[in-house]
């Protein structure tokens, strides 16, 4: 038996796990949301449609191809499986992507706002110093998903407008991990901007984090930097 089929139900557990945790975190409902990871040979293992994410269940996952054609399982393919293979194109190194819609981070796409007040170190080092957002798109449009592609080539998170938020990660952990911080961040930021003025890092602060974010494997940055070491 090869790795890759020994990985399988340990990943499938994993999908199952994330999907629950997304619904009991109250960042999707009714049949919000969807998560899939890649796997070897150009295939992903993905969330169906049309199931709650709290009732997901080894039943409710698919294999698809690249194109999102169903490989394995019987069930649909959620509809914003391009979404999530615009992503897979545009970053070779992510292995995760998750689309759910936690209230604070789709709040603020809704009003057209990006997560862009650079102002708390951590979040700085995680995720960088903007959280963009994507600006509306009907379902399945082209321009959706070439912007998405554009934006996550320098992002491992998104604001969707008028649909919720979007992580990539290493791995599910990962990328739940995004989700996470991205919806913090938004509540503290809506918090913040009730009380009175946020006041941005300074310059020189936000490249000392720039740098500890690149030292720590994180961006763009170290992604070619890694890029390049296995090239040469």
């Amino acid at each position: 038996m090869g790795t890759g089929q020994l990985l399988l139900p340990r990943l499938r557990q994993e999908v199952i796990q994330v999907s629950r945790r997304l619904h009991q975190s109250g960042w999707v409902a009714n049949h919000d949301g969807n998560v899939s990871v890649r796997l070897r040979g150009d295939r992903f293992l993905i969330t169906c449609t049309a199931v709650s994410k709290a009732r997901v269940d080894d039943a409710a996952l698919l294999v698809v191809d690249s194109k999102g054609q169903v490989l394995e399982g019987r069930k649909r393919p959620f509809g914003e499986l391009d979404l999530h293979l615009a992503a897979y194109r545009a970053r070779p190194d992510v292995q995760a992507v998750l689309h759910a819609h936690p209230p604070y981070a789709t709040a603020t796409g809704l009003v057209g706002h990006a997560l862009d007040c650079p102002a708390m170190p951590e979040a700085v080092v995680s995720l960088g110093p903007v959280v963009p957002l994507a600006l509306r798109a009907m379902p399945k449009s082209e321009a959706g998903v070439q912007q998405l592609q554009a934006l996550v080539t320098e992002h491992d998170a998104l604001l969707l407008s008028g649909n919720g938020a979007l992580t990539v990660g290493d791995d599910l952990e990962q990328a739940l991990l995004r989700m996470e911080l991205v919806e913090h961040l938004a509540k503290i930021m809506s918090i913040a901007k009730g009380m009175g003025t946020v006041r941005p890092l300074a310059p020189a602060e936000l490249e000392a984090l720039a740098a500890a974010r690149t030292k720590a494997g994180l961006g763009p940055q170290a992604r070619a930097s890694r890029a390049k070491a296995k090239a040469g």
